[in-house]
């Protein structure tokens, strides 16, 4: 009996000291009884692959994972048919963001960016893909930095494009309280938008002239990379699935460009073989009839 009660003081003085420290906590943060707790930035990024990519895409995604701290890779995901098993990846690594980069044919890039498990999801094509590595620019920064995300003034056109600046602040903002991220705010990364197309470029931000360090500050933009542009294809409902929102009627796919440049390059053949037949044709035409005295009839 003695033993019970002293466990059960123990359990109640151990309740007054939370409760104590929890109080001491929040008068210490500035939050007090009445006053809202302040909401935590949450965000975490799945980053996956398909089979068949190239060097250079493959570059894409680590310099990706080198600017997002918040972000988690994982291996690749064998079928492209199976996009359903995203979301519970994404669920199994403690993410509520996706980018996913399908490969095609070896030389045709597409990236997903889908908020899971409920959605939306956007469908874009990646084209002048180049890397931090590739570049050979002059702009550094702190691994794991946090960066100001920037976007055109024509993201608030239109619903859709809206959307997606939405979609991207989410994935590509990183929280201050991420893994790996460091107190710091050393670039920018910005999303422009050129004829339907979202360019993205990273810069860094500098205080001071690198060339005159004596000089007074003076801040400037130097670019560091990766860069790219990103055609937006269609927007679903769902992660990865559901109904269209938005699809983009001038998108005309990689594979058809090519199929439409051979057959034009097989019609220039056609033509110039008929050409060539229809000269021979003339020149059967146009010969004389062969005399009946001719050396070769006479001397036969």
């Amino acid at each position: 009996m003695a033993s019970l009660l002293k466990e059960s003081s123990k359990t109640v003085a151990g309740k007054r000291k939370r409760e104590e420290l929890g109080e001491n906590e929040g008068e210490r943060n500035g939050v007090g009884e009445n006053e809202p707790k302040k909401k935590r930035n949450k965000q975490r990024v799945l980053l996956l692959s398909s089979r068949g990519v190239t060097h250079r895409m493959r570059h894409l995604l680590n310099d990706l994972e080198a600017l997002l701290p918040q972000a988690k890779k994982d291996a690749k995901l064998d079928s492209k048919h199976q996009l359903h098993l995203l979301p519970e990846l994404a669920d199994l690594h403690n993410c509520n963001n996706t980018l996913y980069f399908e490969a095609r044919r070896h030389e045709d890039l597409y990236l997903w960016a889908s908020k899971t498990p409920n959605g939306p999801s956007i469908k874009m094509h990646v084209q002048n893909v180049h890397t931090m590595d590739e570049l050979k620019l002059t702009g550094n920064c702190l691994k794991g930095s946090r960066g100001l995300v920037c976007f055109d003034e024509g993201f608030d056109s239109s619903e859709n494009w809206r959307l997606i600046k939405e979609v991207f602040t989410q994935i590509f903002g990183v929280p201050p309280s991420a893994r790996r991220t460091k107190p710091f705010i050393d670039h920018i990364l910005t999303f422009s938008l050129v004829d339907d197309k979202i360019w993205f470029r990273n810069f860094q931000i500098l205080e001071k002239d690198p060339e005159n360090p004596s000089a007074p500050p003076k801040t400037s933009l130097v670019e560091i990379g990766p860069r790219f542009v990103l055609t937006p294809i269609r927007i679903f409902e769902g992660a990865f699935a559901g109904a269209t929102v938005f699809s983009n009627p001038e998108f005309v796919s990689p594979a058809a460009v090519r199929a439409a440049v051979r057959r034009k390059q097989g019609e220039s053949y056609r033509l110039r073989k008929e050409a060539q037949m229809d000269k021979g044709v003339r020149k059967e035409k146009q010969k004389m009839p062969e005399d009946e005295l001719a050396v070769r009839k006479v001397f036969a």
